[in-house]
């Protein structure tokens, strides 16, 4: 499925005539010609016009921009984000130069598109542990509690706002203590890696019908879990109604199947097949050089 249909950045000439209007803005801002983000980026690669299959990848090396055009897009679309970005007071103007076509069939972005950056996925597992540290601690206190109650005779019980605290005692001598404890206990959040985590963190938060912008989603995925990535993204789109535009330089994503992948290193920016890519070449020569060792 295709919603967002194109996409186009302010040309050099759209660029100049703002850098060159507001000179004593820029001054005021304390920003130098040189230092006006997200301007001065896409025209220096010749890269203007984007245009969108229902799997979009924008590769490249640190500082290639494949980052900021997720941001651009997705502030452009007003869609869904958690994470902040490089935000800059010049912004809102390179806004104002962006234009975008959504398909025919698409009368509006959909309610559910949103973009998932690492940072999302981060927060999501930190917020796993603290949860499960808690658990943790409260599962040593419900410990103690067990051998505290059984170590000491049954209390006499004179009223009936005591009552909550004779069942828990009553509970305790008759239980042992690992069914005390598991009866009492919120269970953990999840029993499975960082990496397995962060897998279920986006078949949670993925839906059908809408448009996903994901940034470096394979960020804290083993090499196993980025090709269960693959599948879980194409049976997606296949069977489920999703378009992604994903910005990443691992190989698995790179492959996948029927993927438009624009090659951010070259000027000008033009689109390329996973295996003519300088970051799976570099993959291949490496392992081509080491064959002997795989016999």
């Amino acid at each position: 499925m295709i919603y967002l249909k194109s996409f186009r950045l302010p040309s050099r000439r759209d660029e100049d005539g703002y850098l060159l209007s507001f000179p004593h803005q820029l001054e005021m801002e304390c920003y130098s010609h040189t230092d006006v983000y997200p301007f001065k980026l896409f025209p220096e690669k010749e890269f203007k016009d984007i245009s969108f299959e229902p799997i979009t990848i924008f590769y490249g090396g640190n500082g290639s921009g494949k980052s900021t055009l997720l941001n651009v897009i997705a502030e452009k679309l007003d869609i869904t984000r958690s994470a902040l970005f490089n935000d800059t007071p010049h912004m809102v103007s390179y806004l104002k130069m962006c234009d975008y076509s959504l398909a025919m069939e698409a009368k509006q972005v959909p309610r559910a598109s949103r973009k998932i950056t690492s940072d999302d996925v981060f927060d999501f597992l930190l917020d796993v542990r603290a949860v499960n540290e808690g658990i943790d601690r409260r599962r040593e206190q419900l410990f103690e509690e067990h051998y505290r109650i059984n170590e000491t005779p049954m209390p006499r019980f004179t009223s009936l706002a005591e009552h909550d605290e004779f069942k828990k005692c009553l509970e305790a001598k008759r239980s042992t203590k690992s069914a005390y404890v598991t009866r009492r206990l919120p269970k953990e959040l999840s029993g499975k890696s960082n990496g397995e985590s962060a897998f279920v963190y986006f078949t949670q938060k993925i839906e059908e019908n809408a448009l996903y912008l994901l940034d470096e989603p394979e960020n804290s995925l083993s090499p196993a879990l980025q090709k269960e990535m693959v599948r879980f993204l194409e049976d997606s789109v296949r069977f489920y109604g999703c378009q992604f535009v994903i910005s990443t330089h691992s190989p698995f994503l790179l492959a996948v199947k029927g993927a438009k992948i624009y090659d951010l290193d070259t000027v000008p920016v033009h689109t390329k097949k996973w295996f003519e890519l300088e970051n799976v070449r570099a993959y291949h020569d490496f392992f081509k050089e080491n064959t002997h060792l795989f016999k």
